[in-house]
């Protein structure tokens, strides 16, 4: 049987429930393909104790999207045959606080757009039935919006989403993936987090960039402020946009 993708309104209701009393635990977490937007890459390191770069270093792989030419990091499987998550044990997952968005979503699925022209995003969400799960025999009924309530996954979509516009100006300013120079310093700027901070506060890499003195001081004492600053410094530096 294929897996099946149902469209739902953020009003619809689906039952799905996952806990270690569901035969399926944790076959989710292992067969997979998982990337990490900069949000998920914040959370995993700070919830790890590690700085960006040993996260990455340790536990993902870079490659470039064949439909963005943008730099795309994924995690680095336990087993290359099984493809089991790093942070997967037998009780669960490891990081289940700081858990990527894909794994919050889930059993949803999440596809957003954007307008060239207004900027403004729209957002689908579709429920997946897979045939190894069976999470959707029992459980509560809730809506899609309780469930992204319930999941926390507003944040994330919020900041996932700001990263649309970059790939917009990618694609229409500079198609094709990106030379060497750029790719690094989208790298640095989204991913790799404490180094970028590193890189402001040591050697004035932003010296030449248009950010108010306050809001610069405010993005070096937090991530999140940094991710946002990481993403409106690329912008500029590859697209010559504020």
């Amino acid at each position: 049987m294929n897996p099946k993708l149902i469209p739902l309104s953020l009003n619809d209701s689906f039952c799905f429930s996952c806990s270690p009393d569901v035969p399926c635990f944790n076959e989710c977490c292992r067969d997979l393909n998982q990337f990490l937007t900069p949000y998920d890459i914040l959370g995993l390191k700070n919830l790890l104790g590690l700085s960006s770069e040993e996260f990455l270093v340790t536990y993902t792989s870079q490659h470039i999207g064949p439909e963005s030419g943008l730099p795309i990091i994924s995690l680095k499987p336990n087993d290359p045959r099984e493809l089991i998550c790093p942070f997967v044990t037998e009780k669960g997952c490891q990081v289940y606080k700081n858990r990527p968005s894909s794994c919050r979503t889930y059993p949803l699925v999440r596809s957003v757009s954007r307008s060239r022209q207004t900027g403004k995003t729209t957002e689908q969400y579709m429920v997946l039935k897979e045939p190894h799960c069976h999470g959707f025999d029992s459980g509560e009924s809730q809506t899609v919006l309780q469930w992204i309530d319930d999941q926390k996954l507003t944040i994330y979509n919020e900041t996932n989403d700001k990263l649309m516009r970059l790939i917009s100006l990618k694609n229409r300013l500079m198609p094709g993936p990106l030379n060497i120079k750029s790719r690094k310093l989208f790298h640095l700027a989204l991913y790799d987090l404490d180094n970028f901070r590193s890189q402001i506060l040591n050697n004035g890499l932003l010296d030449s960039f248009d950010a108010d003195s306050a809001g610069r001081d405010s993005a070096v004492a937090d991530d999140v402020a940094l991710l946002e600053l990481g993403m409106q410094w690329v912008a500029h530096a590859l697209f010559g946009v504020k």
